[in-house]
């Protein structure tokens, strides 16, 4: 069969078309610079090696074995106002805020992997996990764990409170695999290090949350987050703060008095 040069440049026009997704993927992956990422045992810097680990995408690991003084001096020593774990170099760029790390590296680097495509239904979802993880929920864990340790608590706060922060979390994961819905995203690898702090912690019951501890046995179990765990905390888990000898009981809130 044969066909006409308009035609024929047509074909090559939809071949083009369809590749250039490939083509751009290709081309932010080798784009990739130096990814230096300096990191503390055990904290939220695990989230960008683990990312890294899940990409396959190449980093350089910097942190003193055993030593969370040590390491944070090689942080401060880059990063002297703002101290931070992780603080990542990025080519010759210094950033923090674990948050926003993923969410660059997977826009540029990722090839549309660990995230639901813009238009799909689970995106918002994936998005509000990635953000809920540090703006809602690992804020609230460490305000009650530092009021808590001062003082144990006898009652639940008549506002949001851990046990409400992670009962949120639980019964999204009733109806859906993964932060990320149908598929384990960078929202799932975003929500483990407050959800591990709130049941690690006892600063809420870990019993309360079965659908919390499902899923972690599930994002526990792959093989990047087992890979990271061997270069990132290769001695386990060191300075690991104190567990509260007490948690809120459960139950109903108190309802807050009414104003008059």
């Amino acid at each position: 069969m044969h066909h006409s040069p308009a035609r024929r440049a047509s074909f090559g026009l939809l071949a083009a078309l369809a590749a250039a997704p490939a083509a751009r993927a290709a081309a932010r992956k080798a784009a990739l610079p130096e990814v230096v990422i300096y990191h503390l045992e055990g904290r939220r810097s695990e989230r960008v090696v683990w990312l890294m680990e899940e990409l396959g995408l190449p980093y350089k690991l910097e942190f003193k074995r055993g030593d969370l003084a040590g390491s944070m001096a090689q942080i401060r020593a880059l990063s002297p106002i703002v101290p931070m774990a992780p603080t990542v170099k990025y080519g010759d760029q210094i950033l923090v805020e674990s948050g926003a790390i993923l969410e660059m590296i997977l826009e540029r680097h990722g090839g549309g992997r660990l995230m639901p495509a813009k238009d799909s239904r689970d995106y918002p979802a994936h998005l509000m996990w990635m953000h809920y993880a540090e703006g809602s929920l690992a804020a609230r864990l460490f305000s009650d764990y530092r009021a808590w340790m001062a003082n144990p608590p006898t009652r639940r706060s008549p506002l949001v409170d851990s046990e409400a922060t992670v009962q949120f979390a639980d019964e999204f994961l009733k109806t859906h695999a993964w932060f990320g819905g149908a598929e384990f995203s960078a929202a799932d690898i975003m929500m483990l290090f407050p959800l591990n702090v709130a049941t690690g912690l006892n600063i809420v019951d870990v019993a309360q949350f079965p659908a919390v501890a499902a899923w972690k046995t599930k994002v526990e179990a792959r093989p990047a987050y087992q890979r990271m765990l061997a270069k990132a905390r290769p001695d386990g888990m060191i300075g690991n703060l104190p567990v509260l000898p007490k948690h809120a009981p459960p139950g109903p809130r108190t309802p807050a008095p009414s104003r008059s």
